[in-house]
């Protein structure tokens, strides 16, 4: 039997998937969490075999759930299910350590027989964003990445550096500098394309 963990902050979607795995002779269903910080919460305490989650939770993405796991549940597999067919994504989650991005219009079966293979080891990849992901790679930093995120919130330079703890000189670098790979006109235009992207 394999033991699944759902993460979605959709309270409809999150049933709709615990019903229809939970039809399944070889899956059970341990869990379901409302946001990231539950999610993570119950992968320590319940152990599952492979973490089901959406891209944007509240209080901790999945993007970031899947990295926290990766350095504290190891043999935990992660797949990304999600509406965001963007390659940038892909890309971030892999680097994470997820071993599946499935987006949320396939069939049911699909996410069944993607938790299989991610279970026995293999990966589970939407055929339609598995090439264009090698082709549209991110011109960012992870440091210019990091700023962009800041900046999107409207916080200022100043702000910004005390967060990221560096020089205010050194934050209008990165902000110059992720501004001009992206041609864009300003850190908010700058951090609107990278979102588009998926880089953010």
């Amino acid at each position: 039997m394999i033991r699944v963990l759902l993460a979605e902050d959709q309270a409809l979607v999150l049933g709709a998937l615990s019903a229809l795995l939970s039809l399944e002779d070889d899956l059970e269903v341990v869990g379901g969490a409302a946001d990231g910080e539950q999610a993570l919460d119950l992968a320590l305490t319940l152990r599952p075999d492979v973490l089901v989650t959406d891209i944007e939770m509240p209080r901790l993405s999945g993007l970031d759930l899947a990295a926290k796991l990766r350095e504290r549940l190891p043999q935990l597999r992660v797949i990304i299910v999600t509406t965001f067919a963007r390659s940038g994504y892909l890309r971030r989650a892999l680097e994470v350590g997820a071993r599946g991005y499935l987006l949320k219009d396939a069939p049911a079966a699909e996410l069944a027989g993607a938790i299989r293979r991610v279970h026995a080891g293999g990966r589970a990849i939407d055929p339609s964003l598995a090439e264009s992901a090698w082709e549209d790679v991110s011109p960012l930093t992870e440091r210019e990445r990091q700023v962009l995120v800041a900046a999107e919130t409207g916080a200022s330079t100043a702000a910004i550096a005390q967060a990221l703890r560096l020089s205010e000189g050194t934050v209008r670098n990165y902000l110059s500098e992720a501004i001009g790979k992206l041609g864009a006109g300003s850190r908010v235009e700058a951090a609107r394309a990278a979102r588009d992207k998926g880089w953010l």
